[in-house]
């Protein structure tokens, strides 16, 4: 899987450059128009799009992991249009770098959960497209961003929206700022870093639709994987995600996670759900291992973290799996995790874990 990061964002702030700049002698306007459905003028969402891209870059740069990093970004009182539009490029830059120099493996504070370089690069991308659109609005300029940036959003922070037609189009409705045919209108919303549950040795990293989409067609899903991995059912689990996103069915957090090993950042294998929990509050999980990673307790470690976090869930009353009767390894992990044995289904023996 090709990064997604520095060069993503460099891309989003060029484009905004291009047509922002268009309009940079127009410093009356850019103070009183207001930014599309925004109640912020021109200006101020210009300010707030250099704000976000610092903070950002401080935070991933800082490795902050409990609060935002205390700074303060304050443009001179006299700068004009041009001024702020190269503060703007400016800080863009900063964060592309700062997503370049960051290890894969580190996260830093997001009030929407903790999120590593890629989904720092994905959510300066999405600051930068969405006000771009609300100041172009307000100015009465064109704007439209490539739509590989839009895709690459969508299916990075709004794993929860069902693709559409078009992905500009559709991450204008996503976000309350357009129509889609057949959906109705975007009041709230949010976008969702992808979850990484600790667990010892490894740490449970959530599985975007994007990284799913690359690993059910055979790619390494963007992560480096031990000798032999991805295991074919961890291929099959990434395309189970895939069609649930493209239904608009999928739930990140009861989705596909990778188990990172935090001594090398390797991947060992996969872990998740098949879906969120039924009307009874169970849930069925489901894991598998690279060849070369088995024999060392990661699954056990991984299925007894995730099941303590599902469990502490409201409204889940019990988690189970479904294990061929023929594999002898994960019916002992199941038993290593808790889990106990509670029926039978032929070739399959249905473990359970209640709350």
């Amino acid at each position: 899987m090709s990064a997604w990061g520095g060069e993503q964002v460099e891309q989003a702030v060029a484009g905004s450059m291009a047509v922002l700049r268009t309009a940079a002698d127009r410093d009356r306007d850019w103070d009183e128009a207001r930014a599309g459905r925004l109640e912020w003028s021109c200006r101020h969402t210009a300010r707030h799009i250099a704000t976000a891209l610092t903070a950002y870059t401080w935070r991933l740069a800082a490795r902050a992991q409990k609060r935002h990093v205390p700074y303060e970004i304050r443009l001179e009182d006299d700068a004009d249009t041009a001024g702020l539009l190269d503060v703007v490029e400016a800080v863009g830059t900063l964060l592309a770098a700062a997503v370049r120099t960051t290890p894969p493996q580190v996260r830093a504070y997001h009030p929407y959960g903790n999120a590593d370089r890629e989904g720092f690069a994905a959510m300066g991308v999405v600051e930068v497209l969405l006000h771009t659109h609300d100041i172009a609005e307000g100015l009465g300029l064109r704007y439209e961003p490539a739509a590989e940036l839009c895709e690459g959003v969508l299916a990075r922070l709004f794993p929860h929206v069902r693709p559409g037609a078009a992905p500009w189009p559709t991450l204008l409705w996503a976000t309350g700022r357009g129509e889609l045919p057949g959906r109705a209108p975007v009041a709230e919303w949010r976008w969702y870093n992808a979850l990484a549950v600790p667990a010892g040795r490894l740490t449970l990293q959530g599985v975007t639709p994007a990284a799913a989409r690359d690993l059910a067609g055979g790619g390494d899903g963007g992560l480096r994987w031990v000798e032999g991995g991805p295991y074919p059912g961890t291929r099959e689990a990434a395309g189970m995600i895939v069609k649930a996103y493209e239904d608009g069915v999928h739930r990140p957090e009861w989705g596909m996670f990778a188990l990172v090993r935090t001594e090398d950042g390797r991947a060992v294998g996969a872990m998740g759900f098949h879906g969120p929990p039924d009307e009874d509050g169970c849930a069925e999980i489901g894991y598998d291992l690279a060849e070369a990673a088995r024999g060392h307790g990661y699954a056990t470690e991984a299925l007894r973290a995730l099941a303590a976090w599902a469990l502490d869930r409201d409204g889940v009353r019990r988690l189970v799996a479904r294990i061929d009767r023929g594999n002898g390894p994960s019916q002992r992990v199941a038993d290593r995790a808790g889990f106990t044995r509670a029926a039978d289904e032929g070739d399959l023996l249905v473990y359970e874990l209640p709350r």
